[in-house]
């Protein structure tokens, strides 16, 4: 939901080689050689990359595609978000955008079609080499330990009742991971869906919610966009 990682810029520093000339006794004879610079080299970095492989606006028809204001946020950071399960806690993050694991950056974006329409939440992440298989295994188990719900305080404090694995919206990349979890509101029920997709080392969450719904106290059921999920997961590779 933030961009935290600082971008780090690379060069390569120019060396310029330089040689004398030479002379014999009957007549100058200059050489030289030509001059051999490296040229400056402009890594991608990781937050960059993230930047290249989101969706925006200009990729699908009728819908926004906006930045999440932090005023808004449940929390700005994972160590802002306590669990009373603590093995539930990449699901409270996956559901609440925030990085799962230890990435090398994170980026948070929102797809909406319009206040009545739900939102689908997209978070790209990506790691060091194996950092996302772990963290795919990390979301994988915490699906199966956590059944019964787990309750996870941040700015405002999240009680779910349940969480059920589920068929993906929309399989894709080298691994999937689906969830659904349901909530209680105002005494409303809510089910809320939650697809995590790894391609190599880059990992999208994807997440739906019917925000109008619960704040009026009306049941919502905000299933993810599969055109969205299916959009997003074409441009991992």
């Amino acid at each position: 939901m933030r961009r935290r990682t600082a971008l780090t810029v690379t060069a390569l520093s120019a060396a310029v080689l330089l040689t004398a000339c030479s002379a014999d006794d009957d007549s100058a004879k200059p050489t030289s050689t030509p001059k051999a610079s490296a040229s400056q080299a402009k890594q991608v970095t990781p937050a960059e990359r993230l930047a290249q492989l989101m969706i925006t606006k200009a990729d699908i028809s009728g819908k926004e595609v906006q930045e999440v204001d932090d005023e808004f946020v449940f929390a700005k950071s994972p160590d802002e978000v306590t669990v009373d399960k603590p093995a539930c806690a990449p699901l409270a993050y996956a559901m609440n955008q925030l990085p799962l694991g230890d990435p090398q950056a994170d980026l948070t974006r929102y797809v909406s079609g319009g206040m009545n329409d739900p939102f689908t939440y997209i978070t790209l992440t990506t790691y060091a080499d194996g950092g996302a298989q772990s963290t795919m295994a990390d979301l994988s188990k915490a699906v199966d330990a956590c059944g019964d719900g787990f309750t996870a305080k941040g700015n405002s404090t999240s009680t779910y009742d349940s969480v059920t694995a589920e068929e993906p919206a929309a399989p894709a990349g080298d691994e999937t991971v689906a969830f659904n979890a349901t909530m209680t509101f105002r005494g409303a029920s809510h089910t809320l869906h939650t697809q995590a997709v790894r391609s190599a080392d880059v990992i999208a969450v994807y997440f739906s919610v019917n925000g109008l719904a619960i704040a009026n106290a009306q049941p919502s059921d905000a299933k993810l966009s599969t055109a969205v999920v299916k959009l997003q997961n074409g441009k991992l590779g």
